[in-house]
């Protein structure tokens, strides 16, 4: 091995330690703000959210959505006004005051639903997002009322608001 590669690696040893080591003092200090009405630094919520697309997208691959019939729909629209109309509106409704002080904000689904496969929205219904308010309802729930909830949050950016108003809330 020469004097430059034992160099290198040496360097490249040093390097790491001294990553671990700001790491450990930002940890250990508590020097990172997590408050809530505190906005991320933009590497920080470029990572965040990227690996939480990626991942949500890796895991939902293999997932196979039945086709969504209106019966699923209909029967879909009562728990998510009942959870998650409140975080993440409806179509022409906001969402509650409250979630308003949620970091990240909880997208509107009414036009965000969109942006996400129908296997992935039962991902995401079923399993949560950590630290970000998204609770798992896989727990609570079973797999039939999931894709009844992502039917009918897939169908919502092509409901009217008579439409939506028309699905009865509560479970």
């Amino acid at each position: 091995m020469t004097s430059f590669t034992k160099g290198l690696g040496l360097g490249i040893v040093a390097t790491l330690l001294l990553l671990v080591a700001i790491a450990l003092i930002v940890i250990l200090t508590g020097a990172y703000n997590v408050a809530a009405d505190d906005r991320h630094l933009p590497t920080t919520e470029w990572a965040l959210d990227t690996s939480m697309t990626n991942s949500v997208q890796s895991r939902a691959e293999d997932l196979q959505a039945p086709e969504f019939t209106p019966a699923m729909v209909a029967a879909g629209a009562g728990d998510y006004k009942a959870m998650c109309a409140h975080c993440h509106g409806g179509v022409g409704e906001g969402r509650a005051e409250w979630s308003a002080g949620m970091l990240p904000h909880p997208p509107a689904l009414a036009t965000a639903a969109e942006m996400w496969s129908d296997e992935e929205v039962f991902w995401l219904v079923k399993h949560g997002v950590k630290a970000s308010g998204m609770p798992a309802f896989g727990g609570t729930h079973d797999d039939r009322a999931i894709w009844n909830i992502a039917a009918f949050v897939k169908s919502m950016p092509e409901m009217t608001e008579d439409e939506y108003a028309a699905y009865r809330g509560g479970h």
